[in-house]
């Protein structure tokens, strides 16, 4: 078998190593940029902290500040009519998954136009150019999207979160700052955070995992398992820097190989509901390592160690049920719901969420064949 391992062409890790922004920029002859992040940023002055660093230098930028949670066609849109009009050669992502993936969205239809409806990126499509070069500074621990070839759009009139897979669209320079993470509010931190540990776990089960990202895999979950509390709740330094790295160290490892129907699922929520990314997955992962810890009961024994928990001398049922309910555990001290009505969720809208799921692109990595019928059940479980 031919394995592939996709990562970034350079990466910074460290406090105070955004100013590598400036060097990377004239490194590359970059001269106008477009920087893609979110009004709550902006106005909490964290992007500061990135360009006054352009601004030491005279570096040209232009700022599209619209993105949204979950972003969406038109969020691409909009950003992609300011690079055009002020003709960028870069652009500059600060924010969590939302701003990454909207500038990745919009490097690739720079460079190819052909996908200028944005629709047409859905799916795993095999573009013809590289994305317009893109530097991406994480303000969040959790999504990997610096360093992963995946991203995430959401078609609002055809209520559809667009999972989009392109090896072109990595960002050519990551940033990972865990000064721009230090004041993130708790409940960002901790369903980030969350969404990390996904990442990390159903990349380890998935049916493509192999030798390189599952070693990834499982120092990031064992890292993010210890730390999170501490980096969400009590705001330790050490910690916040361990989950900023986890994180990152899941995204190398992930978008190799695939997830699972936690994220299938949790796109469902995401388009029809809203719901935040990391909320949907910390909520739905629970129930759907009970589904599919039968199909690999094995490796929920090294999730279990990754933990620092005693798997010995246990059954395949006992082995699986611990490890979901340090999972819970950690979830409720991080104050995440924990079920969907919680959140606002309706319960006939359940088939619909099920239908769209089972045709997401992360279904065909679940360790254990689904069914729609599987889907409603654990969305059930979950209500």
């Amino acid at each position: 078998m031919i394995n592939r391992i996709v990562l970034n062409e350079t990466s910074y890790f460290g406090r105070g190593s955004r100013k590598k922004v400036v060097e990377e920029l004239n490194n590359r002859n970059l001269k106008k940029v477009i920087i893609v992040t979110d009004q709550t940023l902006v106005q909490n002055h964290i992007v500061d902290k990135v360009t006054k660093y352009l601004d030491n230098e005279n570096i040209e930028y232009h700022i599209y500040d619209g993105v949204k949670p979950n972003p969406t066609i038109k969020n691409v849109q909009d950003g992609l009519k300011i690079a055009q009009e002020n003709n960028v050669d870069s652009i500059i992502a600060i924010g969590g998954g939302s701003s990454i993936d909207t500038a990745k969205a919009i490097g690739i239809i720079i460079t190819n136009p052909e996908y200028s409806d944005v629709r047409s990126l859905d799916g795993a499509v095999e573009t013809k150019n590289k994305s317009l070069p893109i530097i991406a500074l994480p303000t969040t621990a959790g999504t990997a999207a610096e360093v992963t070839i995946n991203y995430v759009i959401t078609d609002e009139i055809n209520m559809k979160k667009m999972v989009c897979v392109d090896v072109h669209d990595i960002p050519v320079v990551s940033i990972i700052d865990p000064d721009l993470m230090q004041t993130m509010p708790q409940s960002i931190a901790a369903s980030t955070g969350m969404d990390a540990l996904t990442h990390a776990i159903e990349g380890y089960i998935t049916k493509a995992g192999w030798l390189i990202p599952d070693m990834f895999h499982i120092n990031s979950m064992s890292l993010i398992y210890k730390n999170l509390a501490k980096a969400a709740n009590q705001k330790e330094k050490e910690a916040v820097e361990k989950v900023a790295y986890a994180q990152y160290i899941a995204g190398m490892g992930f978008s190799n190989v695939g997830l699972g129907i936690v994220h299938s699922m949790a796109h469902s929520l995401g388009a029809y509901f809203d719901t935040p990314h990391g909320v949907a997955n910390a909520l739905l992962l629970p129930h759907v390592l009970r589904f599919n810890g039968q199909a690999c009961p094995e490796l929920f024994i090294n999730i279990g160690r990754s933990f620092n928990l005693d798997m010995n001398n246990l059954t395949n049922e006992e082995v699986i049920e611990k490890v979901v309910t340090s999972i819970q555990n950690l979830s409720k001290e991080l104050k995440i719901p924990q079920t969907l009505k919680e959140i606002g969720i309706t319960r006939e809208m359940i088939p619909t969420l099920a239908k769209q799921a089972i045709n997401d692109v992360c279904t065909a990595g679940n360790p254990r064949d689904v069914t729609v019928e599987d889907i409603i059940n654990i969305y059930e479980q979950a209500y």
